[in-house]
């Protein structure tokens, strides 16, 4: 017998208090990666502790680095060599922002074996745009038995990348490669992300010339060392998100912390339209409507600034409690509709036509034994369950354990009924 963790949860609890959004993963991961880059030690502050941290830490201490946590959302990373060039399957398997580490080898000895990447079961997302960039920046590259296996042996060399969307990742990886290429590289339909502007200055601290990270175009210049630095990782904006949606769901009587404004105006936008009014003090942000002011509303996903679609599963939580009917049509990832079916097990009434979803508001939710698909379709459950008549059992947490700090924890300071539990398989 096999025990895998889940949240039981029993709903209809009256929740208030405070919660803070702690660092951001998708900012974290690549910084971390970006050690590998140069010798040297490294400090890196308000990091969230999590599972992808600690497969990070993993896939670090594999390549030669030494991590060492100095305190509780602290590193120090003491990079004095890489003693292989090669990321290995079984570690970067478990996390698709693995494959990072190859434009930080590549910066690094010109030269990275890297296995393919694993992840959430959201959609295929290839890495043949990190690959395009790459061979942009003069790499050579073959798939040998689930490896990309790539090198320059003229050493890395500037140049133009065009990518065909504005991918995260390839624009991370393509970054921090051509950092230490010869010349000057132009990524154009970059990636807009704040993840995009944090590693950029980080990378920028170590002595890079990076400008326009942030804007669909990103230049940087090559430069032939680095210098180690300390940095301290952005909020996160989804887990801020998230708890929004759990403010306005419990009648804003959470207020969040830890939210920077600039980073969330394509969600504030659809909360506006919604008829949601909010005041954000410096970073924390209290919510001046009730649940039932609000109104439906249709919501397209799209990459940033537009509406995250890291925060569909949730929003979709607090439109199914909205009288009306909303759609959300999804154009980031193909296969991310995978927890309609759970949140229909307790008592929403939502359809899927290909890419969008239509859903209806119902009165409440009931209590029922459902399954995390990915991350954050596990959050979406969880806010669901928090407002459900009775009790849930949430199946698979560690999707959440992936992008949320110690979650129970949070919410049963707010006043949550909620225990982690082990089933037998």
């Amino acid at each position: 017998m096999v025990g895998v963790e889940a949240f039981r949860i029993t709903g209809g609890k009256k929740l208030m208090g405070e919660i803070r959004a702690d660092g951001s993963k998708n900012s974290s991961l690549p910084v971390f990666m970006a050690t590998l880059m140069e010798k040297g030690t490294y400090t890196l502050k308000n990091v969230p502790d999590l599972k992808d941290i600690k497969t990070s830490i993993e896939l670090l201490v594999s390549l030669g680095l030494t991590v060492e946590r100095i305190s509780e959302h602290g590193y120090r990373i003491i990079n004095n060599g890489l003693k292989t060039l090669t990321a290995e399957y079984e570690i970067v398997k478990k996390m698709r922002a693995s494959f990072l580490a190859m434009g930080a080898i590549l910066a690094y000895a010109a030269k990275a074996d890297v296995s393919l990447p694993g992840g959430c079961n959201i959609g295929l997302r290839p890495v043949d745009l990190h690959l395009k960039g790459f061979e942009a920046l003069g790499v050579k590259y073959r798939i040998v038995n689930g490896y990309v296996e790539a090198a320059a042996k003229k050493g890395l060399t500037g140049g133009g990348v065009i990518l065909d969307m504005p991918s995260v990742g390839a624009t991370e990886n393509i970054m921090m490669a051509a950092a230490k290429a010869r010349g000057l590289t132009v990524i154009e339909n970059a990636a807009r992300e704040p993840e995009i502007e944090d590693l950029a200055d980080f990378l920028n601290k170590m002595g890079a010339k990076i400008r326009g990270a942030g804007t669909s175009t990103v230049i940087i210049e090559g430069v032939k060392k680095l210098t180690p630095c300390e940095h301290t990782i952005i909020s996160d904006r989804i887990v801020a998100e998230t708890y929004i949606v759990l403010a306005a769901l419990f009648d804003g009587d959470i207020i969040v912390n830890g939210v920077n404004r600039e980073h969330l105006n394509g969600f504030l936008l659809k909360l506006e339209e919604m008829g949601l009014k909010y005041r954000i003090t410096r970073n924390s942000m209290k919510i001046l409507s009730k649940l039932s002011d609000l109104s439906p509303v249709d919501i397209v996903t799209m990459p940033h600034p537009g509406f995250p679609t890291d925060i569909q599963a949730p929003m979709m939580t607090l439109l199914s409690l909205i009288r009306g009917k909303s759609e959300i049509k999804e154009t980031i990832f193909e296969n991310r509709f995978m927890h309609v079916a759970e949140l229909n097990r307790m008592g929403a009434q939502i359809t899927v036509d290909g890419d969008l979803a239509k859903i209806t508001g119902v009165r409440e939710f009931s209590g029922a034994n459902v399954m995390a698909s990915d991350l954050r379709a596990g959050a979406a459950l969880v806010l669901a369950a928090l407002k459900a008549r009775g009790t849930s059992v949430i199946n698979r947490i560690y999707h959440v354990d992936r992008g949320y700090e110690r979650l129970e924890k949070k919410l049963k300071k707010l006043g949550a009924e909620i225990e982690r539990i082990k089933l037998e398989l």
